[in-house]
């Protein structure tokens, strides 16, 4: 018996995903009913119940909400005692704050319900531990919250096996996105690196789960009777990175999606394992498993024993001492002036930054204690622990310890950057390319303060490791970890480093190849925390083999490996003869290695399989001394982790020296040519699909570009051009019209960068755009210098009024782009006039004119471009007299405030607020009453980044002389943010500002996608065809939206009548199926009431 496939989309309520995987074959209850509750298939449940949800908990409860759903379609009389249909049996629980509160009251629930036979009907309970709860910030508090929480679980678990009969409880982790409930809750996360906060959930989550696997193995799974039981479920519930990562909330759609993921794993945990799982994930397909013939119960541990991570086995604890078969140790005659004439034993410092593996993160831990990952074993760190000798614990100044015992600087013992066993050990777990130079900065400053240390005269070696935590994030923000942001987050560093540090010489590693990693996480014979390492490095594990999405991580870490050495090869560090810096680039290629029977060793990882073990850590301390002693140009770059042989190599008589470029007669390729300075800011076109509609549209959502017959523009400087070519304070108050990103419209694209320029390019008797300067030539760019969002409604009047007039404007017929950008005004004076420039007020005059053109303007699509993150415009700076004067002027309440004072504060408050209030409007669907007219919220400047040249330098050219108003770069660039932001679906719209010149980067309509994108035509197709996919473990049905398929000639006509005729009794026996089990379930009520009745 089958469902229609669309019906049971609605039935899920999975708005916005394609699902595949239902309906299922095994979806009838058992007959006659299981007495065993190993023998529960999900139709046998009768009663849903949750432990564990509360008023923060918004997420779960939709997850479970959508669970309810989905184990409605096995069972249509499932009863909810947590369902919104079911209130009259929903226990007040939300109140209560502990779990065994809560399980009391769901206890009592179903004890007093009327529909409920406690005796008869199978009941599966969702308990849930909610890690997102938990306050522990230090490794000593993990202990005791976990004691607390497992305890906790204990009791409830123990009450309900005292009060339910027929039960299944399944006891899973969540651990959603934190907000600002929780940062209020646990101030002491505060203080902690994002990249650390994470490490830190991710422990805390895993050492919890293990910690409940010994439980349930300590109680035999509460499993003394057969028809109650406790199961864990395989992997805890965790929502995606959003804003930690991207830098912004995941919008409705995304958070509905990410809901149905979630709801998708918390099934497939509920099911008996069927040891194949369909991993189909494109887009917005979602697989939803189905039980199976031979496995068609709710998991349990009798019916599927697990694995239990007590069950690995102990590594014996591996050789990691070395050798030293060096005879020369001696340093030179006398102390060295020339980085070039260094040798080992001159060395009297050493010194790293970087991240988790330099800060030596469970390089001791034990492979069944995830959780002693948190502890940085900063002694055993390859490129600077200094624990023990070289006999027992193989490191680089273990290394240089032979050939100079008084060598100083280096690790030892465990703690982080800022206690003194750390010493010159300043990496940061966590960190990425971004969090190095305050790395630096704390360095050199150790260096110039301790008495050990004479920083004039001491040698130094100082090892800079980065980017592993970069390449694992890029896909959350591409720009953010750009290989443009990468290699200048470097060059910062180093540049410091060169201006304040004599007598160094930095060891400046590759990034590792990090995609071999995954070669851990696709045998599960190797028992792997692989659901942990997602949350770790997402980027790098989840991408599919062969995917499109695995070769940008792969493009991504080869770049930043290429920019290391373009930097390095351009001479920047060589303009003295006391300091360089040498890439190794033994990381360049790895070999995973290897056990006999050709599966992964774990030995050379730590207990979560991503942070390296001790055994792994000693090759790399080999392998970069080793580097530092071949000449450039004839360097290793293979750490081969299988090859345990690696020997040391040793200075010689002929090669006495640490190698750099100058003694390897190694000549630099130099920097690259210095680009001209551009003459323009135009762009090149490459789209092909340029053609209009075959017919003039009816409707704004088929509206291709070549459509589009007139151009307008509403808004303030920004749009007015103000500024935009001025070279000095006299042209500033110039309205260069012409070249104003939304409406400007001088020469062509090839030169000057805005939209009626590319729209130009679709339909070149496009009207409407300005040129030149000042009022003349403003066409329908009614913008106004100043002007605030109160004045908004006036500039519409005036554009209808000039567009009716116009004789070249058909104004029923043609179809009109209106943009509309406005609000920096209003949040730049909000201090001065809070009541007129409030959040209400600024949406409410933008509502006046969109009621306005909606009412009056037949044919038109609205740009309503988001108002800018403002608060970076603090950070630009130069030292004119236009800078420092008028920008206070032009803009005092974002400008003059401290930069942590409360009125700076409040102006970002007030910003977001602007944002959301806006967001708010257009997602009332007030204007989607007619055809012809639709709103687009085009959010490119939602989060502002000021691109920068240098450490804490902002780029100006994107700015005029006042630092304030926008030059005609910024207006090329913002022309391609927006074109690219029209041409993207409304959900996946880009909601930063990419502010790189490249000629080529427009978007361009397709075949495929070829109208401009609206909140309806965003929408995906509907599912139109069904293809059935059976497998001996996985039933699963495909719904694909691409077009129906013209039939072969050669099918018979009748083919189509049988199939319909099929498909109709098909739906109608589902039906009968359905009514007959709500009839049945009726019955039973009224039965129960009857009962009731006479009892009194």
């Amino acid at each position: 018996m089958m469902l229609p496939p669309l019906v049971l989309i609605t039935v899920l309520g999975l708005t916005w995903t394609t699902v595949t995987g239902l309906p299922c074959t095994q979806m009838f209850p058992s007959q006659p009913p299981p007495s065993n509750v190993n023998s529960i298939k999900p139709s046998d449940v009768a009663v849903l119940s949750s432990i564990g949800l509360h008023m923060h908990s918004a997420e779960l409860t939709t997850v479970v909400s959508r669970l309810r759903e989905l184990m409605t379609v096995f069972n249509p009389a499932l009863i909810s005692t947590t369902s919104d249909e079911t209130n009259l049996y929903a226990p007040q629980f939300v109140q209560h704050s502990t779990l065994v509160e809560q399980a009391k009251e769901v206890s009592l629930s179903l004890q007093n319900s009327q529909v409920i036979d406690l005796d008869r009907d199978w009941k599966l309970v969702l308990l849930f531990a909610q890690v997102d709860q938990l306050c522990a910030c230090e490794q000593q508090q993990f202990q005791s919250v976990i004691k607390a929480v497992v305890e906790e679980v204990d009791d409830a678990l123990q009450l309900l096996h005292s009060q339910l009969k027929r039960a299944i409880v399944s006891v899973a982790l969540w651990d959603g996105e934190r907000d600002n409930f929780h940062n209020k809750r646990c101030r002491c996360m505060e203080t902690i690196n994002e990249g650390e906060a994470r490490l830190q959930r991710a422990m805390l989550s895993h050492a919890l789960q293990e910690s409940l696997d010994e439980l349930m193995i300590k109680r035999r799974w509460y499993g003394d009777r057969e028809d109650f039981t406790v199961i864990v479920q395989d992997t805890p519930s965790i929502s995606g990175p959003s804003s930690v990562s991207s830098g912004e909330p995941l919008s409705e759609s995304q958070a509905a999606q990410q809901a149905d993921k979630l709801m998708v794993q918390m099934w497939t945990n509920l099911l008996q394992p069927s040891g194949q799982h369909n991993t189909e994930d494109n887009g917005n397909i979602i697989a939803l498993l189905c039980p199976t013939e031979d496995r068609p119960f709710l998991r349990t541990e009798g019916n599927s024993p697990s694995y239990h991570h007590s069950d690995v086995s102990p590594l014996l604890h591996p050789f990691t001492g070395t050798v030293m078969p060096c005879e020369d140790l001696s340093p030179s005659p006398s102390t060295p002036t020339s980085v070039h004439e260094l040798r080992p034993g001159d060395i009297k410092v050493v010194a790293a930054v970087g991240d988790s593996l330099t800060a030596g993160n469970g390089i001791a831990s034990s492979p069944n204690n995830v959780l002693d990952v948190l502890n940085q074993y900063r002694g055993l760190s390859w490129s600077i622990g200094g624990d023990e000798n070289l006999t027992t614990v193989t490191t680089l100044p273990n290394i240089l310890k032979h050939f100079n015992y008084n060598l100083t600087g280096y690790s030892v013992g465990m703690g982080k950057q800022h206690t003194p066993q750390a010493f010159l050990n300043q990496a940061v777990a966590g960190a990425k390319s971004n969090g190095i130079l305050p790395q630096v900065r704390a360095l050199v400053a150790k260096m110039k303060n301790d008495s050990r240390i004479n920083f004039e005269s001491d040698w130094k070696v100082i090892t800079v490791f980065i980017g592993g935590n970069d390449v694992c994030d890029h896909c959350y923000n591409s720009l953010l970890h750009s290989e443009e942001n990468f290699i200048r987050n470097v060059r910062d560093s180093l540049d410091y480093l060169h201006k304040e540090v004599p007598r160094a010489l930095v060891n400046l590693v590759e990034p590792l190849h990090i995609t071999p990693l995954r070669e851990m996480h696709i045998d599960s014979s190797l028992r792997c925390p692989t659901w942990l390492v997602n949350i770790l490095c997402p980027c790098v594990i989840l991408p599919k083999p062969d995917s499109k999405a695995l070769q940008m991580v792969e493009d991504i870490n080869r770049g930043y490996q290429r920019l290391l050495h373009e930097l390095v090869e351009s001479n920047r560090y060589d303009t003295r003869s006391d300091f360089t810096v040498v890439v190794q680039p033994f990381f360049r290629n790895i070999i995973v290695p290897k056990l006999p029977d050709g599966r992964a060793d774990r030995s050379f990882f730590s207990a979560d399989c991503f942070h390296l073990s001790q055994k792994a850590q000693t090759l790399m301390a080999r392998s970069l001394w080793n580097n530092m002693l071949e000449p450039l140009g004839n360097k290793t770059t293979l750490q081969d982790f299988s090859a345990s042989d690696i020997n040391l190599k040793c200075p010689t008589k002929t090669s006495p020296y640490i190698r750099t470029y100058n003694n390897s007669n190694y000549m630099y390729a130099g920097p690259s040519p210095t680009p001209g300075p551009n003459t323009n800011w135009g762009r090149d076109f490459s789209c092909v699909d340029i053609a209009p509609s075959d017919t003039v549209p009816t409707s704004v959502h088929k509206l291709r570009p070549a459509d589009i017959k007139v151009v307008a523009a509403l808004g303030d400087s920004s749009t007015a051009g103000t500024g935009a070519k001025a070279k000095n304070l006299f042209n500033l108050n110039r309205d260069y019209r012409g070249v104003s990103w939304s409406i400007g419209g001088d020469n062509t694209l090839e030169t000057v960068t805005t939209l009626p320029n590319i729209l130009k390019k679709f339909n070149p008797s496009l009207k409407g755009f300005s040129r030149g300067q000042g009022s003349r030539q403003k066409a329908f760019n009614v913008a106004v210098p100043g002007a605030k969002t109160s004045e908004i409604p006036v500039q519409a009047q005036a554009l209808i009024k000039a567009m009716r007039e116009h004789k070249d404007v058909n104004f029923e017929k043609d179809w009109k782009l209106v943009t509309i950008f406005i609000g920096g005004n209003d949040l730049c004076n909000y201090c001065i006039d809070q009541n007129n420039l409030s959040p209400h007020n600024y949406s409410h005059n933008i509502m006046l004119s969109l009621d306005m053109l909606y009412k009056e303007v037949p044919r038109l699509l609205v740009n309503l471009v988001a108002i800018v993150q403002i608060d970076p415009l603090k950070s630009v700076q130069r030292n004119t007299l236009g800078c420092s004067l008028l920008q206070r002027t032009s803009c005092p309440c974002v400008i003059n405030p401290a930069e942590n004072s409360p009125e700076f504060q409040e102006i970002k408050r007030i910003n977001r607020e602007y944002q959301a209030e806006i967001q708010h409007l257009i997602s009332e669907n007030r204007y989607d009453g007619k055809e012809d007219f639709a709103v687009v919220l085009q959010p490119f400047l939602h989060n502002s980044f000021i691109p920068h040249i240098g450490e804490g330098e902002v780029d100006s050219s994107f700015f005029s002389v006042d630092c304030f108003h926008i030059s005609e770069r910024a207006h090329a660039e913002m022309a391609v943010a927006l074109w690219n932001n029209m041409l993207e679906p409304i959900d996946r719209k880009q909601t930063y500002n990419n502010f790189t010149y490249d000629r080529s980067k427009m978007l361009c309509p397709s075949e495929a996608n070829p109208f401009i994108f609206t909140k309806i035509n965003s929408l995906p197709s509907p599912p139109v065809t069904t293809s059935t996919t059976t497998t001996s473990t996985v039933t699963s049905t495909t719904i694909n939206s691409s077009p129906v398929p013209r039939c072969s000639s050669s099918i018979p006509v009748w083919v189509p009548v049988i199939v319909g005729i099929v498909s109709l009794l098909a739906g109608i026996s589902i039906a009968w199926f359905i009514l007959a089990s709500c009839q049945r379930r009726k019955s039973k009520v009224e039965k129960a009431v009857e009962m009731k009745a006479s009892v009194f």
